[in-house]
């Protein structure tokens, strides 16, 4: 069975990297569970791994998600230095970040990883947050549709509904990464279009339209709101915006604003 997610939720989702000590993560979810959350929008932090459990026991109560950043394909063994879904459900977490672009581009890992790591997440009761993109180089040549295409083929490929139903995707443009650069927003509504597209292809039904794609590239509180204004776009993987508490909260802030105006 998979972890279950509501229909095309409003979710900002922060992915604090390798930064951040316990004592400043706690400090720093402190801060966000003090602001509180808004309404219709869901909000999870990923801090690093030995961040985890203080994170957790700040943010008891407070409905802020607990995730994680990446998780290894198996439940257990000789795997030095990994840490398994079993691991992270155990600690709290809800969610968990799978092939984001730092690690494919990054670290080597490719489509079949992806994939494995997803059903990895799903086997152990975790919602993998499945990020796809494309390289500056793959949009200039005009194959932004075929990688994303791909990548999603790869994912999902083999995948029950049901189970599919239980994922987030984040579109991120590996150009936009950490870079200050930001997809405009018809680059952003184009390829989520295509990535509902794409969905439609696997299980039954048309799950491009049930499940919930995020935007992740140099998100801000200044640019959030354009983004949502999308309604492709359900919400964001936050990157350098979400280590700062009243800017993540401002970026949530504007994702419950397209809820309401979606109403």
């Amino acid at each position: 069975m998979s972890a279950s997610w509501p229909r095309r939720p409003r979710l900002v989702a922060g992915n604090w990297k390798m930064n951040k000590t316990a004592t400043e993560a706690i400090a720093t979810a402190r801060a966000l569970k003090d602001a509180g959350v808004p309404a219709d929008t869901a909000m999870l932090v990923c801090p690093p791994f030995p961040a985890l459990l203080p994170v957790r026991d700040v943010l008891e109560g407070s409905g802020i998600l607990l995730g994680a950043q990446n998780l290894h394909t198996e439940p257990h063994g000789a795997f030095t230095g990994e840490v398994s879904g079993a691991m992270l459900t155990a600690v709290g977490c809800r969610m968990v970040i799978v092939g984001h672009s730092e690690r494919r581009h990054g670290m080597g890992e490719d489509d079949a990883l992806v994939a494995r790591k997803l059903r990895a997440a799903l086997r152990d009761q975790l919602i993998p947050i499945v990020c796809v993109g494309e390289t500056l180089a793959e949009r200039e040549s005009g194959e932004t549709e075929a990688v994303l295409t791909r990548q999603i083929a790869a994912a999902f490929g083999g995948l029950v509904a049901e189970s599919a139903r239980g994922t987030v995707i984040a579109y991120e443009p590996v150009w936009a990464i950490g870079t200050g650069r930001v997809a405009s927003t018809e680059q952003a509504r184009d390829a989520h279009r295509v990535i509902r597209a794409a969905l439609d292809q696997h299980g039954e039904g048309r799950l491009g339209n049930e499940i919930a794609i995020l935007y992740g590239g140099s998100v801000n509180a200044g640019n959030a709101g354009a983004l949502f204004a999308e309604e492709d776009v359900d919400g964001a993987l936050v990157g350098g915006a979400s280590l700062d508490p009243q800017g993540f909260g401002a970026i949530a802030a504007a994702a419950s604003g397209k809820q309401a105006r979606a109403r």
